[in-house]
C-alpha cells in the first residue's frame, strides 16, 4: 500500500499538463470538445417544409388551379379562402413546433457556466468544458460531470454510469497500470475509463484527457441519433387520405363535366339528333361548352378540397400540446402526440419509471429474524438507535434540509443515502457524540467503520454480508439486549431477500477498527434496501394492457430482480410468460424474436445494443414502437422508435432524442399520452366526417342545381362564410373535445390504418346525401316553398335556403361529433364547443336580418325562420336511425 501511495504521488509530480503551444496543437489535431449538432431549422425553413404536408399539397394543387383558371370568373374568395388556410394551417403548426423546442431549451437551460480545473504550463487553471483538449490533465472530485473521455492515473473514484450504461450501480475506477492504452477509445466496462456524461459520486483524482468531442463514447452515441426516422403514423394517413380525397375529387369532376355537356348537347336539345348535330358542328359553340364543363370540373376539385384539415390538424395538435405540459407531458415534436395513441408496444426502463428511482431502507433485520420498520418513533435507547448510529455517522452522506423543512441525504453513493435518510428523524439525538475515526468504504474490502466518541462510546462497522457474517459471535435483540446468533436461520432471511432482487447491507458493533486486531462483532442488523414500486406502477400498467398496448420491461438487473418486479408491476402473466437475458436475447434470430415478442415481459442484463435491436425487430412486424429512456445510452433507441419517451430528470441527449418529454418520469403520464393521443385521432376523424359530409353537399348542390332551374344556389360570398365554418370555427369546436377513458379499452389503429374507415364513409354519404337531397327538396317541392313569400328573384327562398345550409351544418357538427345514441354526450366537456355552435347560430341569424345585397338575404318572418329551421332539424332523427341501424345490425364498423 506504501509503494502503491508512493507511485502515485512520484506520478503526480511528474505531471504538468500541457503548454499552452501543446494545447494548439491538441485542438488542431483532434479538434474542440464539442459535438456536431444537425443544424438547426429557421422559423423560415421549418415553414416551407411543413408546405411538404400531403393534404397542404392538395390544397396548394387546388389554389393554383385557382389562380389559372378561376380569376377571370371573378372568383375571388375561394382562392383567397384556400391561400389563408394554407397559411394559416402552416404557420400554426410552425409555431406549435417552435413553442415546443423553445420549452426544451428552458428545460435544459443549466443556469451557470461549469469550469473545470486542468494543470497547465506547471500550474492549475479553470477553463470551460469546450477549451478542453485531449493530453490536458484534468483534477476531478466529487459532484463533477467528467467533460470529456479520461484516464485516470491517480486517486480513486467511484462514478455513477448509469446514463452511459443503464445500471444503477456506481462503478469503482483505479488508476491505469503500465504503458498508455494503444488505442484511445474507451469503454464503460475498463476500470480506469473515465467517460465523458458520467457524474462523480465520491473520491478525488487527476485524469489525462484521452478523446474529446465526437470521438467521446458520448459523441459516437450523439451522432447515431442524428439519424433521420422512419414517417409518423399521422403523416402516412395523411398521405393515404390526400390520395383518397384527390380521386374522389377527380371523379367527382368528371361526373359534373360530363353531366353539364349531356344537359347542353342532348337535353337542352329536346333529345333532337339533329339539333345535337348541329351544335357539336359549332367549333365556337362546342369549345365553349368544353371550356366550360373542364372549369365546371375544377370548380368541383376546388369545393372537394377540405381545406380546413391541415388547419384543424394543427390547432388540435397545439392545443392539445397545451394541455399535456399540465399533465406531466411535454410535447416537442407535435405528431408524436397522435402516435402515443396508436402505439401498440412499449419497451420501458424500470429504474426510475416503475420503480421511485432511488434506494431506501424497506426495513431492518435483526439477528433472531425480527423485522423492525424504519418509520418507527424514535426511541431513546433499543436497536433503532444502533441503527440511526451507524446510518448518521458510518457513510459518506450528510443531512442537509431543504427550503420546505424537508431532510435528505447528499453525498456518497445510493446505499449510503439511503441508510442516512432512514436515521435523520434521530439526527438532533446525537450532538453529543463525537467521531474520533472513519475508516470509508473500501471497495476492496467491501466494508466502513467508524469509532465514536462522546456520549456514544462504540465501533460500527457496515459492510457486505459475506466479508462480516464469518465475525459475527453475538447479535443484538429489538430492545438492545445481546443474545446467541443463528448463523444458518440468518442467512436464509438474506438469502430470500437477495433472490428477489433486494439488496442488504449487515451493520455490526465491533471492540476494534479494522486492521487493529481480529475482529469480534455483535450483529445490530441487515438493512433491506430496494427501489421502491411506484404506488402507481401496477395500475399504469393494467391501463396500458387494456389499451392493447404491450408493456416490456428492460433493465440492466439480473434476471431475479427483473421478474420480481415485473411480476408486482403486472407485466408478467396469460400469453405473456417469458423472461430473458441479453445473452439469450442474442442468440435468438430476428424471425425468432419477432415471432416471440409478445409473449416477451421482461428483457434483463440488458445492452444498449439491445433496445435499438427490439425497436427494429418490432417495428419490422408493424408495430407502432414506444421507448422510454433517461441515459445517454438509451438515445439511439428513443430516436429510432416511432414515438420516444424521454424522463424529465434524464440526461439531455436523451430528451433530444426523445419525441415527448414526461416531466414527472411516471408510467402514468404515458398512460395520460396515449388517452391525448387516440383522442386527438378521433377528432381528426369527427372533423373530417364534417368536412366531407358537407363538401359532399355543396358539390351534390353545385351539379345538380342547373339541372332544376337554379344556377348558383349559393352565392361566392355565402360560401366564404360556410368555409369558415366549416373550416376555422369547425376545427377550433372539435379541437376541444374530450378524451374519455372508454377510448383506452379500444385496440390500437394499425400504423398504415386509413384515417377514413367504413363507419365514416357511411355517415358521409348518409347525412351529405340526405342534406343534398333535403336542400333540393326544399328548392323545389312545393309543400315546402308555399311556406315563403313569393318574389320574382326568389330571394326568400334563397335566403331560408343559405339559412338551412348553415343550421343543417350546424346539426352535422353535432351528430359528427360523437358515434353514441346521445348527441350530448360528454358536450359539458367541451364549452368551446357550444359557444361556437352558438356563435355561428347567431351570426347567422344577423346575416339573414343584414346581410342585404351582400349576403343576397332579405328579412324572414318569424314562421319562416321557424319552418327552416324545424327542417333543418330533420339531421337528427335521420342520424339517430342511422346509428340504430347499425347497432340492430350487429356492425363492427359503428364508432370513429
Amino acid at each position: 500500500m506504501v509503494a502503491e501511495k508512493k507511485r502515485q504521488i512520484a506520478r503526480d509530480e511528474e505531471v504538468r499538463g500541457l503548454s499552452s503551444a501543446e494545447v494548439e496543437a491538441s485542438r488542431l489535431k483532434y479538434g474542440e470538445n464539442r459535438m456536431s449538432k444537425r443544424k438547426s431549422r429557421t422559423f423560415i425553413g421549418a415553414f416551407l417544409s411543413n408546405l411538404g404536408d400531403p393534404v397542404i399539397k392538395v390544397l396548394l394543387g387546388a389554389l393554383i388551379i385557382n389562380i389559372l383558371f378561376l380569376f377571370s370568373s371573378g372568383d375571388i374568395y375561394e382562392t383567397v379562402g384556400i391561400g389563408i388556410s394554407v397559411f394559416l394551417a402552416t404557420f400554426i403548426s410552425t409555431l406549435s413546433e417552435y413553442g415546443s423546442e423553445a420549452a426544451f431549451e428552458k428545460l435544459n437551460e443549466s443556469g451557470e457556466d461549469v469550469k473545470y480545473r486542468v494543470r497547465r504550463d506547471g500550474c492549475i487553471k479553470e477553463i470551460t468544458p469546450e477549451e478542453i483538449v485531449v493530453g490536458d490533465i484534468l483534477l476531478l472530485s466529487a459532484g463533477e460531470k467528467i467533460p470529456a473521455d479520461c484516464i485516470l492515473i491517480t486517486g480513486e473514484l467511484d462514478v455513477d454510469q448509469s446514463a452511459m450504461t443503464g445500471e444503477g450501480k456506481e462503478v469503482h475506477k483505479r488508476p491505469f497500470v503500465g504503458s498508455e492504452p494503444t488505442s484511445p477509445a474507451l469503454e464503460p466496462s475498463l476500470s480506469y475509463a473515465l467517460l465523458g456524461g458520467c457524474v462523480i459520486v465520491s473520491g478525488e483524482g487527476v485524469a489525462r484527457v484521452a478523446v474529446v468531442g465526437d470521438s467521446t463514447f458520448l459523441g459516437g452515441i450523439s451522432s447515431e441519433i442524428q439519424m433521420q426516422t422512419r414517417e409518423s403514423p399521422l403523416r402516412i394517413r395523411l398521405t393515404k387520405l390526400a390520395a383518397t380525397i384527390s380521386k374522389l375529387g377527380y371523379i367527382a369532376a368528371a361526373l359534373v363535366a360530363f353531366a353539364y355537356l349531356i344537359n347542353s348537347f342532348i337535353l337542352d336539345s329536346g333529345l333532337h339528333p339533329a339539333l345535337i348535330l348541329m351544335k357539336l358542328g359549332d367549333v365556337h359553340y362546342l369549345f365553349s361548352k368544353l371550356l366550360h364543363a373542364f372549369t365546371l370540373g375544377l370548380t368541383v376539385i376546388v369545393v372537394a378540397v377540405p381545406e380546413g384539415l391541415p388547419m384543424m390538424i394543427a390547432v388540435v395538435l397545439s392545443a392539445n400540446i397545451k394541455r399535456m405540459t399540465k399533465d406531466n407531458v411535454l410535447v416537442r415534436k407535435p405528431v408524436g402526440i397522435e402516435a402515443a395513441g396508436s402505439m401498440n408496444i412499449l419497451f420501458t426502463d424500470k429504474t426510475g419509471t416503475l420503480t421511485e428511482g432511488k434506494l431506501t431502507v424497506k426495513e431492518y433485520i435483526l439477528g433472531d429474524g425480527t423485522l423492525v420498520s424504519p418509520l418507527g418513533k424514535v426511541q431513546k435507547s433499543g436497536i433503532m438507535r444502533l441503527f440511526a448510529l451507524s446510518g448518521i455517522f458510518n457513510t459518506s452522506s450528510v443531512l442537509t434540509r431543504e427550503k420546505k423543512g424537508r431532510v435528505t441525504a447528499f453525498g456518497g453513493n445510493m446505499t449510503d443515502r439511503a441508510l442516512t435518510e432512514s436515521a435523520s428523524p434521530y439526527f438532533p439525538e446525537f450532538e453529543r457524540v463525537e467521531v474520533l475515526r472513519r475508516m470509508p468504504f473500501d471497495s476492496d474490502k467491501k466494508i466502513s467503520a467508524v469509532r465514536l466518541g462522546g456520549a456514544e462510546k462504540r465501533v460500527l462497522i457496515k459492510g457486505a454480508p459475506e466479508r462480516l457474517l464469518p465475525f459475527v459471535r453475538a447479535c443484538y435483540l429489538e430492545d438492545g439486549r445481546k443474545a446467541t446468533f443463528n448463523l444458518v436461520r440468518f442467512e436464509r432471511h438474506i438469502s430470500s431477500i437477495t433472490s428477489s432482487g433486494g439488496r442488504v447491507v449487515l451493520i455490526a458493533e465491533s471492540d476494534s477498527m479494522p486492521g487493529e486486531g481480529k475482529m469480534s462483532l455483535t450483529l445490530i442488523g441487515a438493512a433491506h434496501l430496494s427501489d421502491r414500486i411506484r404506488k402507481e406502477a401496477a395500475d399504469s400498467v393494467s391501463r396500458l394492457q387494456s389499451a392493447g398496448v404491450h408493456v416490456v420491461m428492460v433493465t440492466g438487473d439480473n434476471i431475479e430482480t427483473a421478474r420480481s418486479i415485473a411480476e408486482q408491476c403486472g407485466l408478467i402473466g396469460g400469453d405473456v410468460d417469458i423472461c430473458i437475458t441479453s445473452s439469450e436475447l442474442a442468440k435468438l434470430g430476428d424471425v425468432k424474436l419477432r415471432s416471440l415478442l409478445p409473449r416477451i415481459g421482461v428483457v434483463a442484463r440488458a445492452l444498449p445494443s439491445d433496445k435499438s435491436r427490439l425497436v427494429r425487430v418490432a417495428q419490422e412486424a408493424e408495430m407502432v414502437v414506444g421507448m422510454t429512456g433517461d441515459g445517454i445510452n438509451d438515445a439511439p433507441a428513443l430516436k429510432r422508435a416511432d414515438i420516444g419517451f424521454a424522463m424529465g430528470n434524464g440526461t439531455q441527449v436523451a430528451k433530444e432524442a426523445g419525441d415527448i418529454i414526461i416531466l414527472d418520469n411516471n408510467l402514468s403520464s404515458i398512460a395520460k399520452a396515449v388517452l391525448y393521443g387516440r383522442g386527438i385521432f378521433k377528432n381528426i376523424r369527427k372533423f373530417i366526417t364534417l368536412q366531407l359530409t358537407m363538401n359532399l353537399c355543396a358539390v351534390g348542390i353545385s351539379m345538380i342545381g342547373p339541372f332544376i332551374g337554379f344556377d348558383a344556389p349559393v352565392t361566392v360570398v355565402q360560401m366564404l362564410w360556410i368555409n369558415i365554418i366549416m373550416d376555422t370555427l369547425g376545427g377550433l369546436a372539435f379541437a376541444g373535445e374530450h378524451a374519455p377513458e372508454e377510448y383506452m379499452k379500444e385496440k390500437p389503429k394499425k400504423r398504415d390504418e386509413a384515417i377514413l374507415n367504413r363507419y365514416m364513409a357511411g355517415e358521409i354519404l348518409t347525412m351529405g346525401g340526405f342534406t343534398v337531397a333535403l336542400c333540393l327538396a326544399f328548392l323545389k317541392l312545393p309543400a315546402i316553398t308555399r311556406f315563403f313569400r313569393y318574389d320574382s328573384e326568389n330571394i326568400y327562398l334563397l335566403t331560408a335556403f343559405f339559412a338551412l345550409f348553415i343550421f343543417s351544418s350546424v346539426f352535422n357538427c353535432f351528430c359528427a361529433r360523437t358515434d353514441s345514441l346521445n348527441i350530448f354526450r360528454w358536450l359539458s366537456k367541451n364549452k368551446v364547443f357550444i359557444f361556437i355552435m352558438l356563435l355561428i347560430t347567431v351570426i347567422q341569424v344577423v346575416f339573414i336580418y343584414l346581410g342585404g345585397s351582400v349576403l343576397r338575404t332579405a328579412p324572414l318572418t318569424f314562421p319562416e325562420l321557424r319552418a327552416t329551421l324545424v327542417l333543418a332539424l330533420s339531421v337528427f332523427p335521420v342520424d339517430f336511425l342511422r346509428k340504430t341501424i347499425l347497432r340492430l345490425l350487429g356492425s363492427k364498423n359503428r364508432s370513429y
